[in-house]
């Protein structure tokens, strides 16, 4: 259980992983040694997967990202469909994966240097998989919000 003191740390740490404990102490009503044993048993616990650098979206720019739609065949055996999961989970381009309902079964984001990049990338886990129906690609042309944080004070 996580109590409103572990969701203020964790709602603090998405936006800001590098934050010391000293400074989220401004925030968090508690000591610094003890905000510090709290995010190490966040981590622990596994609540904290990891944290990483956000790079600046000019750096995205340069770069073809592609969403990519999969309809997979209609009797797509659970093996079929965990190999190919599998293949987007090892694809380092591949930087989001999510089954999801409705007209498409998962959804894919891509991130690669130039289009010859995407085409390896497309023939290699989606068109050769046995499991995919088929498939569609939308490119981006912009960013317009990118905030994955999960706002945990709503559930105190």
């Amino acid at each position: 259980m996580i109590d409103r003191f572990d969701r203020h740390l964790l709602n603090l740490v998405q936006r800001n992983s590098d934050a010391t404990a000293d400074s989220l102490a401004r925030d968090v009503p508690l000591s610094s040694s003890a905000i510090a044993r709290r995010l190490r048993r966040l981590r622990s616990q596994g609540l904290i997967a990891r944290c990483i650098a956000l790079l600046s979206t000019k750096l995205a720019q340069v770069r073809l990202r592609a969403v990519v739609m999969i309809v997979l065949k209609e009797h797509a055996d659970v093996a079929g469909k965990a190999a190919l999961a599998e293949r987007l989970i090892a694809t380092d381009a591949v930087q989001w994966a999510y089954e999801i309902s409705g007209a498409f079964d998962i959804i894919a984001l891509i991130d690669c240097p130039h289009m010859g990049a995407f085409n390896e990338i497309a023939e290699r886990i989606i068109v050769a998989d046995p499991a995919v129906r088929r498939y569609e690609t939308s490119f981006v042309k912009n960013d317009i919000k990118f905030a994955p944080f999960v706002d945990l004070q709503a559930e105190a």
